[in-house]
């Protein structure tokens, strides 16, 4: 009978391309990793991976083995979440990828119940934009993902993946003090700053993708990772930016917020596999993240 284990193996080396890359994400040796896919080859009487440069690629019998392990290990993972159940125990090792606002405004709270609440639970963070959080999910590096979803970028999420839906995280326009937008009267249209000088996300991320399909065209001139970072440039006017409300705590001296019309929200969501549903840390986590969400609802 075929180990568990070496199944692992043989789907970290399919998603991961080489040996050590695998071994780092199962927190084992090189040797180790090599050492099942040797045995499960020995078991199987195949050749299931082939050397591809630095690189390994998995034969047509190694592709067939790794579609059943994604099922078989899918499995493992239902019975181990519906005996935790059983058992009613929030504990083990639960790793959280979240995009970075949701970091830094929602984790901190929630995780802090947790370690009150469950001190059996071992917790990990990833800081991770959406796209790369979901792809964590399926391959099994994260057990919960903290999301953002704009309304013009709606995601399709993958079979196998729950998920539920805090809330809305409206945004607003920073300008700075003495910016003519600062003192004009009621809401501001994104499309009538077109022209003005922007500050934005780093290109790929959700924020910057969106702020690009809502204003075609658009060429902001600071690109910066940290909403903090964008808050200190519109500070010593040197252009306007776009922020959700979570992105920011306090506003610093010389920064004006502006509403916008139509009003403008991303949906924050909690996803996680489905497979792992009835895991009480994955409920526990959930509650957490919720109460932590109505602590901030602005």
């Amino acid at each position: 009978m075929i180990e568990v284990g070496r199944l692992v193996a043989l789907r970290a080396v399919a998603t991961w391309g080489t040996v050590t890359a695998a071994a780092g994400v199962l927190h084992c040796t090189p040797s180790a990793v090599s050492q099942h896919l040797a045995k499960l080859e020995r078991e199987t009487g195949t050749t299931l991976v082939e050397k591809d440069g630095r690189r390994l690629r998995l034969t047509a019998a190694g592709r067939i083995l790794a579609e059943h392990a994604d099922r078989v290990l899918a499995a493992v993972e239902e019975a181990e979440a519906a005996l935790a159940a059983h058992h009613e125990t929030v504990s083990g090792r639960l790793t959280i990828a979240s995009f970075p606002t949701g970091c830094r405004g929602l984790l901190p709270p929630a995780l802090g119940r947790l370690a009150i609440d469950h001190p059996q639970l071992e917790l990990a963070v990833i800081e991770s934009d959406r796209d790369p959080s979901i792809d964590r999910l399926q391959r099994g590096t994260a057990d919960i993902a903290l999301i953002d979803e704009w309304p013009e970028m709606r995601l399709a999420f993958p079979p196998g993946i729950s998920f539920t839906e805090l809330g809305h995280d409206v945004a607003d326009l920073l300008v700075p003090a003495d910016h003519p937008l600062a003192s004009s009267g009621g809401p501001v249209r994104l499309a009538d700053a077109a022209d003005e000088r922007w500050i934005a996300a780093l290109p790929g991320t959700v924020c910057y993708e969106w702020l690009l399909r809502i204003l075609p065209g658009l060429r902001p001139s600071v690109l910066v990772a940290e909403f903090e970072t964008q808050l200190t440039f519109v500070a010593a006017g040197l252009g306007i930016a776009f922020l959700p409300r979570l992105a920011r705590s306090t506003l610093p001296q010389g920064v004006v917020v502006r509403p916008i019309v139509p009003v403008t929200a991303r949906r924050v969501l909690v996803a996680w596999r489905s497979a792992a549903a009835v895991r009480p840390a994955i409920g526990a986590t959930v509650a957490a993240l919720r109460s932590s969400w109505e602590l901030y609802d602005m």
